[in-house]
């Protein structure tokens, strides 16, 4: 199994296609495209079943990760402003990207319209020889994502350890 993409719901498209290519790196597939509610097309079709009918539109960005993941960038033209996180609420509550820029990126993030929601904490503290970092990010429409300075596989595997 490989990722392809994550979906993102954002509330200005141009200010997010700014932020994630400036402040994380992404790379645009396709800038800002408008989307239409039509049963012409085998996409318009699809979307009235995702957001049902009467969805409005919305505007759509494709981006991609170095190593090739995607990143697709929703910008609907009728929602409400969400800026809390409901920890309540079953599903995907973030993303994780990792960088060999660590302290650079969170500086674009915050330059950007991000924020830091916390203190950058290292997950072997003890041990000089993993410096691995990590710190949850939030870009500027509250979504949270995970910042690390190394692999998955390097900070959790016991082959690491």
């Amino acid at each position: 199994m490989k990722m392809s993409h994550v979906g993102i719901m954002v509330g200005d498209m141009g200010q997010a296609v700014e932020f994630y290519t400036k402040a994380l790196g992404l790379e645009i597939v396709m800038d800002n495209s408008p989307v239409v509610e039509e049963r012409e097309t085998a996409i318009g079709r699809m979307c009235i079943a995702v957001f049902g009918e009467g969805f409005k539109g919305f505007n759509i960005a494709h981006l991609v990760t170095e190593d090739g993941v995607g990143f697709e960038l929703f910008e609907m033209k009728d929602r409400e402003e969400r800026h809390q996180v409901d920890f309540n609420k079953i599903g995907i509550f973030h993303f994780c990207l990792q960088t060999s820029d660590f302290e650079g990126v969170i500086e674009r993030v915050e330059q950007y319209g991000g924020k830091a929601r916390m203190d950058v904490m290292r997950y072997h503290p003890e041990n000089d020889d993993k410096p691995y970092k990590m710190v949850y990010l939030e870009d500027p429409f509250g979504n949270l994502f995970e910042l690390y300075s190394h692999t998955y596989k390097e900070t959790y595997s016991s082959e690491y350890s």
